[in-house]
């Protein structure tokens, strides 16, 4: 039996598994499908929360945290495994914002660079944007890493970690219980056991928690993207518009992104959308008009209800711990949330405060 049981294989399931695995922990991590090809596949790679200074403390520390860790994390993983996440740091222009005020004030509150700037500034940047804005916000520490590359680099160095072992195509039907303990998974080809289970399944962790009688606060929440065939230096940084986005990609394709549905556990594209995520890509790069969309695609996020993720110990239960409910931003938080998942796991002193992601479990305890 592994010291540590890991369900779901996405980028927080991962990372939760190369931390404990580089502790010198055993692990074994399930995985439905292919590890890294649910939600944190189908995102945008965007290293930050689309308007960090709308969001709560509790978001804004891990968030913070978590920055700096991706150009590390993204040089170990190249080093390791020959596969590089194209981590860029080229800075995020803000289009039309409401509440510049607020910005600039979160700004200056937490020590983030971000500032105004004139038309000049905005077109010497970002040449190819739409014509007449007079003004932009510009963050130019803002960076995005290729998700789809980042899951693929983790699963290769966990498959060379001996410690470590991925089960893939393993669907878990439920948790295990003895008494007030849970003791592992059971999964169509038998349970699998370990010493603490950790449930890392995105918009699925809801049922799983069901299975033995604890109510999850988190539901799927669809979100469509496009990708854009473009020719080189169309765009070159990430652009931000009334809540729609375009993000560059080194070998010149953009990606456009993103909806919020609220359509359960359907992952079917709709025209519609495909639609509205064309002309609101159009309406920051006008030129992506002349290119071809080569993809569009859908995932389904973790919706929790106010968007912090539930990080701890099941109350009630021993041996169960949770990582979800991240909503939109999982792949920004995963470092973080990670880190101080696993610093409880192993007594380590916690990065930040774990009080607020604990009570955002209070209500989920045993029904």
């Amino acid at each position: 039996m592994q010291d540590f049981l890991i369900v779901g294989g996405g980028v927080i399931g991962m990372m939760t598994a190369l931390q404990l695995g580089d502790a010198g922990h055993t692990v074994t991590l399930i995985e439905r499908g292919v590890c890294g090809r649910e939600a944190s596949w189908a995102g945008g790679g965007i290293v930050s929360p689309l308007y960090p200074w709308r969001y709560s403390r509790p978001i804004s520390a891990l968030s913070s945290w978590s920055e700096g860790r991706y150009p590390e994390l993204a040089g170990r993983l190249l080093e390791e495994t020959g596969i590089d996440p194209e981590f860029r740091q080229k800075g995020l222009l803000y289009l039309r914002v409401d509440d510049v005020g607020d910005a600039l004030a979160w700004a200056r509150e937490v020590a983030k660079p971000l500032s105004r700037v004139d038309a000049r500034t905005l077109y010497a940047k970002a040449p190819n944007a739409a014509p007449g804005f007079d003004s932009a916000l510009w963050m130019p520490t803002l960076g995005s890493i290729r998700n789809p590359r980042l899951g693929k680099a983790l699963r290769a160095r966990l498959a060379t970690m001996p410690g470590v072992e991925c089960l893939e195509g393993r669907e878990v039907r439920g948790l295990l219980r003895e008494g007030e303990r849970v003791i592992g998974v059971d999964t169509a080809g038998g349970p699998v056991l370990g010493g603490q289970t950790v449930v890392c399944a995105g918009a699925w962790s809801r049922s799983l928690l069901e299975s033995v009688g604890v109510a999850l606060p988190i539901r799927p929440v669809r979100g469509q993207m496009i990708l854009f065939r473009t020719p080189p230096g169309l765009v070159e940084r990430v652009i931000l518009k009334d809540g729609r986005y375009v993000i560059p990609r080194g070998d010149g394709r953009v990606l456009a992104g993103s909806t919020l549905e609220e359509v359960g556990f359907d992952k079917r594209t709709t025209r519609e959308a495909r639609d509205s995520l064309y002309a609101s890509a159009l309406s920051i790069v006008p030129g992506l008009a002349e290119c071809e969309v080569e993809h569009h695609w859908a995932g389904l996020r973790p919706g929790s209800p106010d968007g912090v993720p539930m990080i701890g110990a099941v109350p009630g239960l021993e041996g169960l711990h949770v990582n979800a409910g991240h909503y939109r931003n999982g792949l920004v938080l995963a470092p973080a949330s990670t880190r101080l998942l696993v610093d409880q796991l192993i007594g380590c002193e916690p990065i930040v405060d774990p009080l607020p992601y604990q009570r955002a479990l209070a209500g989920s305890s045993p029904i």
